[in-house]
């Protein structure tokens, strides 16, 4: 269910909740832009406040998490904003679009610069949700959503997307929000890997004698050794199609597996090395591949 908002006085509410100790409680030594002093009101319809203004457990886990992200992505938005009067985004498989949110408020509020932000999802309860969310908070003329998968999807503004990102997008829904990005040649791209199964399940059914075998017949091993290989075959691919790509560790492995945030800056030319390191590692793993290299050609 949709969370409506609080009446004005709930500012007053957030300010006299979150004292200086309990501020400095939450967020240690931490630096972060979105607090439930500047922006009670989308912390709320995040879900992420409670209506005397306190915060949950979870929500101070989920709380962290968004704004470390924001902030590892943060420079990039910026140097975005140096480059271009409106700055474009797609967050390909938005879901609850915390992120999306972040950004948009923002725009609006810190930076104050002109942005189009469009959120696609095939979850029409959740797009549903985030366009009231969007109205309620006043950003509906700069955030909009649309129902589409990604296996379709194409951007249909005049000017390509400047950043393009996809937050634990599941499976190959990542690899479809990078070869989008790519081809679109947008300037930045940022994706948070989850649930990489593709090539987990090609290796199951690899019967040869090869010497990753054991790792091929053992499920738990293979799982997670496939999601490794994973990121790293679409590290190449991203490289080889002229990003410079960094991964990083965007949450503590003990909060969830899934955390590996890839950056990815279109720097324009194609890196030949990138391309062989991809084929040779390809070969090396039995010949598998995933579907990004299929999407780039």
């Amino acid at each position: 269910m949709t969370l409506e908002l609080q009446p004005q006085d709930f500012s007053m509410r957030a300010q006299k909740w979150w004292t200086p100790e309990r501020l400095k409680k939450l967020m240690g030594e931490k630096n972060y832009i979105i607090t439930p002093i500047s922006a009670p009101k989308l912390l709320r319809s995040l879900g992420l406040l409670n209506s005397d203004a306190s915060m949950s457990p979870d929500s101070i886990k989920k709380f962290i998490q968004i704004n470390h992200m924001f902030n590892l992505l943060e420079e990039h938005f910026v140097e975005l904003i140096k480059r271009h009067k409106t700055v474009r985004i797609l967050d390909a498989g938005c879901g609850k679009s915390y992120l999306t949110f972040l950004l948009a408020w923002c725009f609006k509020e810190k930076w104050q610069h002109p942005v189009e932000i469009i959120g696609v999802d095939t979850n029409t309860k959740l797009i549903s949700e985030c366009k009231q969310r969007a109205q309620n908070l006043g950003l509906d003329s700069i955030l909009k959503f649309e129902i589409a998968s990604l296996f379709t999807y194409k951007w249909d503004l005049e000017k390509r997307p400047n950043a393009v990102i996809a937050l634990h997008a599941c499976d190959t829904a990542t690899d479809m929000a990078l070869a989008l990005a790519v081809k679109e040649k947008a300037d930045f791209i940022a994706v948070a890997p989850c649930c990489q199964a593709e090539l987990a399940r090609k290796w199951k059914e690899n019967n040869s004698n090869h010497p990753f075998s054991p790792v091929f017949h053992t499920p738990q091993v293979r799982r997670e050794v496939a999601a490794q290989f994973t990121d790293m075959l679409r590290i190449c691919l991203t490289r080889a199609n002229g990003y410079e790509v960094t991964a990083t560790e965007f949450v503590p492995s003990s909060h969830t597996p899934k955390n590996r945030l890839m950056t990815c800056v279109r720097r324009g030319n194609k890196l030949e090395s990138a391309e062989k390191e991809f084929n040779a590692m390809k070969d090396h793993l039995g010949g598998a591949s995933i579907i990004l290299e299929e999407l780039l050609q």
